[in-house]
């Protein structure tokens, strides 16, 4: 995941807003109690996050993939006034965590969780959407894009975080592979479907902004 030399690394992140305190005590609190701490957005990412989504000013916001609720948070910073979040996520055992930062958070009444399978939950919202994030499983990427480009008002975002999956989008596809391969097309896909215009930013693990047209 690092393309560039960690030195560099942590003197981006140290001439980048700091990190909230909120997000400082679940960053750390993720690391000491939940398996694969390395999906958590962190600093960086997430100070990129916020800043994206203070220029947009969002009504409305869709996470696919909340993990431990720190990309939620730092998508919320800017939400326009009475905007709401809706977060889906697969894991039960991680949605009293979640809610614990959600309810200690300025957009607590904001901040809907949604439990279960996304493909499944996002034709149930009945929203059109500004700003869409999704950290999900790399599996359904497509199916997630195509799901909610109808959703998108005109001009909304879609940001797609781990596009460049560690430098495996370069490398010989292995037969056992099954989420590089979906990654590849997913990148295809943005980078030519008529709805909308992409550019890939080499930031973390790969996250692209696309822009409905």
């Amino acid at each position: 995941m690092h393309f560039i030399s960690e030195d560099l690394e942590d003197y981006v992140a140290n001439h980048s807003q700091a990190e909230p305190e909120l997000l400082a005590k679940l960053n750390k609190e993720t690391y000491q109690k939940i398996m694969q701490p390395r999906m958590l957005s962190g600093h960086f990412q997430g100070r990129v996050l916020s800043m994206l989504s203070k220029i947009i000013r969002p009504k409305h916001i869709l996470e696919i993939g909340t993990y431990t609720g720190y990309a939620a948070l730092c998508l919320a910073e800017g939400l326009a006034e009475n905007g709401t979040l809706d977060t889906i996520d697969i894991e039960e055992e991680l949605v009293d965590f979640q809610r614990k930062y959600f309810d200690a958070s300025p957009w607590k009444d904001q901040i809907f969780q949604h439990l279960g399978d996304a493909v499944d939950i996002i034709p149930t919202l009945n929203k059109k959407f500004d700003l869409v994030f999704i950290d999900a499983d790399k599996e359904n990427y497509v199916n997630y894009f195509h799901l909610i480009v109808p959703m998108m008002n005109k001009g909304g975002i879609i940001l797609s975080d781990n596009v460049l999956w560690s430098g495996k989008v370069l490398e010989e596809v292995k037969p056992n592979d099954k989420s590089t391969p979906v990654l590849l097309e997913y990148n295809l896909l943005l980078n030519t479907d008529p709805r909308v215009e992409t550019v890939l930013l080499p930031i973390r693990d790969g996250l692209t902004v696309s822009r409905v047209l």
